[in-house]
């Protein structure tokens, strides 16, 4: 399937739990989902490493990729999922927050993670993030039961949707201009870094961190130890609590 130029793979946190995780829970649509979230055991894999095993139409991506992780045995037989590597580990971090429907009603949940390098509690905190989706489906009550046109909302466990990104540090992480073009702009428009708003220096800002995230995918080193301010909004403010 061909893509006009510039196409990007950006859902709403409302479609990715409406639409593709409603789809995979019920099995439905599966060639064409897995081209853009294939199903992985992203907990068993290094953040560094998700990106070239991303959907075909998102591999490319520097910003975001999609997984389904299918539900760990251990977490089957009542147990807590495991969230630690080899090289590391996935906190929790902030609250669990609702995703709603256009006609704002409850459709999910998503918790939110950083990955640490090392063994926890003294880990280094890494720029990779992560949000997880779990969809909140209605079951109907018991049709013999007085209360039968009740639905009770019922979190589903079989398969979660994870959104795996990087924390840029930049406002402009999602400026689809190539970075030349800013630069250019900066120059034109300031008169080069010094003159930037604040003597700050935006554009040097945004082309040297935009730039981490645009690099090689496969060192681990490069993603791990950078340095990064936080942005000026992240996924995590948006949460729905």
């Amino acid at each position: 399937m061909e893509y006009p130029t510039g196409f990007r793979f950006y859902p709403t946190e409302e479609e990715l739990i409406s639409f593709y995780l409603h789809n995979q829970l019920h099995g439905l649509k599966q060639d064409k989902i897995h081209r853009v979230i294939p199903v992985l055991h992203i907990f068993d894999t290094e953040p560094w490493n998700l990106p070239q095993l991303a959907g075909e139409l998102c591999r490319e991506d520097r910003e975001q990729w999609f997984f389904f992780a299918p539900m760990q045995e251990r977490e089957a037989r009542g147990g807590r999922p495991s969230r630690s590597l080899a090289t590391g580990y996935w906190k929790a971090t902030g609250s669990p927050g609702y995703v709603y429907s256009p006609d704002n009603k409850v459709i999910g949940v998503k918790k939110s993670m950083v990955f640490y390098v090392g063994k926890a509690p003294k880990g280094r905190k890494t720029q990779w993030k992560l949000n997880e989706y779990r969809a909140i489906e209605l079951s109907p009550t018991n049709p013999n039961s007085s209360s039968s046109n009740i639905s009770i909302p019922k979190l589903k466990r079989e398969f979660t949707l994870c959104r795996v990104y990087v924390v840029s540090g930049t406002s402009r992480a999602f400026d689809r201009r190539p970075l030349e073009v800013v630069a250019g702009e900066t120059t034109i428009q300031g008169g080069g870094c010094a003159a930037s708003s604040g003597g700050r220096g935006a554009g040097c800002a945004d082309v040297s961190s935009s730039g981490l995230v645009a690099g090689d995918v496969g060192s681990s080193n490069q993603w791990e130890t950078a340095s990064l301010e936080e942005p000026m909004w992240d996924w995590d403010q948006l949460n729905w609590l």
